[in-house]
């Protein structure tokens, strides 16, 4: 399909849409965390192991489905992985013991790893002339489920009790009905008669090792923004904040986050990328030290500011891989937002590790370092070529 200069602002919206109802329920595990360390005794390493596990599956295994995205023109992928995001995250709060809880969010994960390259993909052909801004659009739409997620469920278990959550799946399935109506097949691809490793050379050919250097950059933001998602509701949560205290730390996070990247790739469509990365990384530094050490009520603030920095560059990662390697969308945003923000989420079994030996605030002081170094990897990455000038003015 031939990349119209005109945006089709239906499929953007449907393609956000799916983003945001997948990631409404995901978003569910992490403000619950402090609930589930109190009914299952967990260790902060056994805290990491299910934010570890529940990447691995959402993020992790994301290239064997955009591979598969790049081959076969179906809406399955799209459609099917919401439904069991709906289906089983809900289940937790039923679940009798640590071993299902782990299984109940596995499924829910697996169903996230396989919307997330289909849906990215497509918003490439379906764009227009502005790119950066619609994938920013369709990133938001999953920042926003993330901040907005974590809050209603805070209020629903703290108003109707843990066990009534398998209730939250009516409102995902009205939205699913609507969803089956508007979201047209993927575009068809160029890579249906390559094997797996002949359409990762195909798709990423001359420009692998700009892809690589992107893909290091977004592996480490994404560890360190993980880590601090992770572990600052428990750290929160034990020196007296209330559950719906910490669903609103979690969603102000991520809100900073959706506004962060909606402007970022505005922003990009005019004055490229570099620039951008630059700024956030250097300054998501000194806002994770504020989350950390501000004291009193400044943490709303704080926490805004730390996730508006250090979430700012994820649609940017995945517009610059999908515009070096435009023969395998699918693959390559599969890489980025899976493969890349997967990776980081299990490394956040060794900071829960750390944090068991050490302390929470100790170890995530050390890890706010991270975004600063990462300027020297940024001064590497390809600068952006506008293909349409106009749109600039």
């Amino acid at each position: 399909m031939e990349h119209s200069r005109t945006t089709d602002i239906k499929v953007i919206f449907g393609l956000t849409l799916v983003h945001f109802i997948g990631d409404f329920y995901s978003s569910f595990v992490t403000p619950l965390l402090p609930i589930f360390i109190k009914q299952f005794s967990l260790t902060l390493t056994q805290v990491g192991l299910i934010a570890g596990v529940s990447r691995f599956l959402a993020f992790i295994v994301q290239p064997s489905v955009g591979y598969l995205a790049d081959h076969y023109r179906t809406r399955f992928f799209i459609l099917g992985g919401p439904l069991l995001a709906i289906v089983f995250i809900p289940l937790v709060g039923i679940a009798p013991s640590f071993l299902v809880l782990i299984l109940a969010i596995s499924l829910g994960s697996i169903g996230s790893s396989m919307f997330h390259p289909t849906t990215a993909g497509m918003v490439f052909p379906f764009s227009g002339r502005h790119l950066g801004f619609s994938m920013s659009v369709f990133n938001m739409g999953g920042t926003l489920a993330f901040a907005v997620g974590p809050l209603f469920i805070a209020y629903f278990v703290s108003s109707y009790g843990l066990g009534a959550s398998p209730f939250t799946m009516i409102f995902g399935l009205v939205v699913m009905a609507l969803l089956f109506r508007i979201i047209p097949l993927p575009a068809d691809e160029t890579l249906e008669n390559f094997g797996f490793i002949r359409s990762i050379k195909e798709a990423l050919g001359t420009v692998w090792k700009s892809i690589v250097l992107i893909w290091v950059v977004m592996v480490l933001r994404a560890f360190v923004a993980q880590s601090f998602l992770i572990f600052v509701p428990v750290l929160y949560s034990n020196e007296g904040y209330s559950l719906v205290s910490i669903g609103t730390m979690v969603s102000l996070f991520t809100v900073g986050g959706a506004i962060s990247g909606l402007l970022a790739g505005h922003l990009s469509d005019r004055i490229g990328y570099k620039t951008i990365f630059y700024l956030a990384h250097s300054l998501t530094t000194p806002s994770l030290y504020l989350l950390l050490y501000l004291p009193g009520n400044w943490v709303y603030f704080s926490v805004f500011l730390a996730g508006f920095f250090a979430m700012a560059t994820l649609p940017l990662g995945v517009t610059m891989a999908q515009e070096l390697a435009p023969k395998g969308r699918s693959m390559v945003s599969s890489l980025m937002m899976g493969l890349a923000f997967g990776l980081g989420g299990m490394m956040t079994t060794l900071t829960g590790k750390l944090a068991d030996i050490l302390s929470i605030q100790g170890v995530l002081g050390f890890l706010a370092i991270i975004p600063f170094l990462t300027t020297g990897l940024i001064s590497q990455l390809p600068e952006k070529q506008l293909k349409y000038p106009e749109a600039v003015v």
